[in-house]
Formats: structure tokens, sequence, C-alpha cells
């Protein structure tokens, strides 16, 4: 396994419960507490709990109730009950990052990972693959699982470095302090921006926003102030205070043709990262994991598996990438016309966007 993230340490999780013998490396250079929030939709709860992991991960959560949209002036678009869109799936809840994945760390229990390492060559051997890390150590495994990321380091090595797609979307996360006592997340449109808060904690609210490939640039808070309402000034001056938890760059995505090359697989981002704007990142990943170690179990080889994953995961995922850019099309509307869109359809297009993610993967 190549990478320690969600994908990584979730696929751990399924897997040994299938009885693999896993070994993973992760280039981070070990656990750490920093990064931002996350927003679990109810398909990504339901996976934790079929990973056993959704107590854990529930006791250190905000459930969110509800999801309210509104112009950049604050003029209410439309809410949704998504306590009552996503019943009979799974709570949607947010948290910080970081404590997601201690709970998946402390899922895997003892699954040995080689902190601060990482794969330089990938040799097929007949039905096995050799690795060379950078350490100089080499290893010889029957199947390689690339859940390293947008930048994967497998899919360079494997797949002819087909890189991730840049969407012309800079974004912006940090962490501020809560003013809402309300668990509702919450995001105000501009045109072909967003700016969107969520309670990740008693204390603390996750804020991210997007605007144009040039929004890495001077004065973009000030900017950022005089364009949207409140809470959006306060929560960038969390920034003058503390600014060590802001993380920026652009939004990618990864579209393959195959997810597989052999013995060699990527899941999660790696094999199909999108736009962040219907939370699935996450969830995708979890599913990722539960349906290898399904299809692993179920199928006479490795290769019939992969096959057999593959068939069943690439609608769900092709589904979630279309709905990605019918919503980012949305939003770079006309503000007067999207308003009236939004207002009208928003609820019944939102409804349209999860429907298919209700049932099982």
């Amino acid at each position: 396994m190549v990478g320690g993230g969600v994908a990584g340490l979730a696929t751990v999780a399924a897997l040994r419960e299938w009885g693999a013998t896993v070994d993973v490396v992760e280039r981070a250079s070990g656990p750490t507490d920093s990064g931002t929030g996350i927003y679990l939709t109810g398909n990504a709860t339901r996976m934790l709990d079929v990973l056993g992991l959704r107590e854990p991960v529930a006791d250190v959560a905000v459930e969110i109730t509800r999801q309210r949209s509104a112009n950049q002036r604050g003029r209410r678009l439309f809410d949704i009950d998504v306590a009552a869109l996503w019943q009979g799936v799974g709570p949607c809840v947010s948290l910080p990052r970081a404590q997601l994945h201690r709970a998946l760390l402390d899922g895997v229990g003892d699954a040995p990972i080689r902190w601060g390492r990482q794969p330089v060559a990938l040799r097929r051997e007949g039905d096995r693959v050799a690795v060379e890390f950078d350490d100089n150590s080499t290893g010889r495994y029957d199947l390689v699982l690339g859940a390293d990321g947008v930048h994967s380091t497998v899919r360079r090595l494997a797949f002819d470095d087909q890189a991730a797609r840049d969407l012309g979307q800079y974004a912006y996360r940090w962490v501020a302090p809560r003013v809402d006592d309300e668990p509702v997340w919450s995001v105000q449109l501009g045109r072909g921006r967003q700016f969107l808060t969520i309670p990740i904690s008693a204390e603390q609210t996750y804020c991210y926003y997007n605007d144009g490939p040039v929004a890495n640039r001077p004065g973009w808070r000030d900017e950022v102030s005089a364009a949207f309402t409140e809470p959006v000034a306060t929560m960038l001056k969390a920034l003058d205070y503390d600014d060590s938890t802001l993380h920026a760059g652009p939004n990618q995505e990864v579209v393959l043709d195959s997810w597989a090359r052999g013995p060699v697989l990527l899941i999660g981002d790696a094999a199909h990262a999108t736009s962040p704007n219907m939370a699935q990142g996450a969830a995708m990943a979890l599913e990722d994991a539960v349906v290898l170690a399904s299809s692993l179990a179920a199928a006479g080889s490795i290769a019939e598996a992969l096959r057999g994953y593959e068939e069943r995961r690439r609608p769900r995922t092709d589904w979630v990438l279309s709905q990605t850019h019918r919503r980012d099309k949305a939003t770079g509307l006309p503000p007067a016309l999207r308003d009236v869109v939004m207002r009208r359809f928003g609820e019944q297009m939102f409804r349209s966007n999860y429907g298919p993610l209700f049932a099982q993967p």
C-alpha cells in the first residue's frame, strides 16, 4: 500500500478483515495534528460503520443537520435538511481532518507503516510487482495499491505519468473560531467563487474559499471581505492572528481510462479525484476500500478481482465526476440568473445530485 491517508488506511482496515498481509509506505514523515477540516456525507459514514470506525469518528465529530445556500449578499437561496435526506444511509458529520486520520490509524492497529518512504520504481515480474523504495530497499508483492492522492507517485511510475488536470479553481482552507452554535453547513455563492463554513468542533469552524486561478495574490483577504457578508470578514480576521492552518492550492481532477496496470491499482483520489463541491473525496475513498476487499474475497484471482472492482466502482465515481462538473457550471452562471435557478430548483438539483449515492456501492 502506497499512501497512509484516508484511502490507504481504510483499505488496510478492510483488507486485514479479509486476511491480507499489508505493508504500508507513506511519504509524510509521520502522523500530524495539522490540517483543516473535513465533511463526511451519509454514504461516507455508512462505510465507516462497515469498517467498525463510525463510533470513534462520531465521538469527535459535529453532526450536520442542515445545509444552507445563499448568494454573496447573504440572501438565502435554499436550505436542505440533510439529516432527513440521508436518513437510512448515515449521518453527515464534520470534524478536524487530523481527528479522522487518528481514528483510521487506531483502526489499523499494529499494521506496519513505514513513514517518510515512497517507491521510486515499479517492475513487473510475472504475476508480481517488484518495488524499489527511496531508501534503497526492495519488496515483491502480489498487488500494489496506489492510495497516494492527486499527485500520486504510483500513477507517475505505472501509468505513463498521467497528471491531474487543473480545474481553473484556486482554493483556500483554514480553521477559525466557531461563532455559531447551530450545526449548519453554510455557503455563500459569488460568480464562479464560493465561501463555505462548517463547524468541526465546539470551538472551531472549517473555512473554504475558492476563486479563479489568479486568486493567490496580495490583498485577496480584503477583496473577499468586501465581496461577501458576515461571517466571512470574521472568519478571515482569524488569519490575522494565526495563519498556521491556512492551506492554499489549485483544485484538480484525475480522469483515467483504467485504474489498473496488471497487479497495480490506483484507489481514492489517485484514481478519480474531482472538484470538492460534492464533498465526495473521502466518501469515494472509503467506498473503494470496502468494495475492493469484497471483490478480492469473491474472485478467483487478483486479475479477476480488479476487473470486477472497476466494473462496480466506475459508474459511481463517473456519476460524482459528472455532478461536480454540473455544479461548477451552475455556480458560474451570471448571479441574477443563478439566484433564480437556485431558488426554484436548488433543492431538487441537490437531491438529484446525490440520489444514486443513497444505494449501497
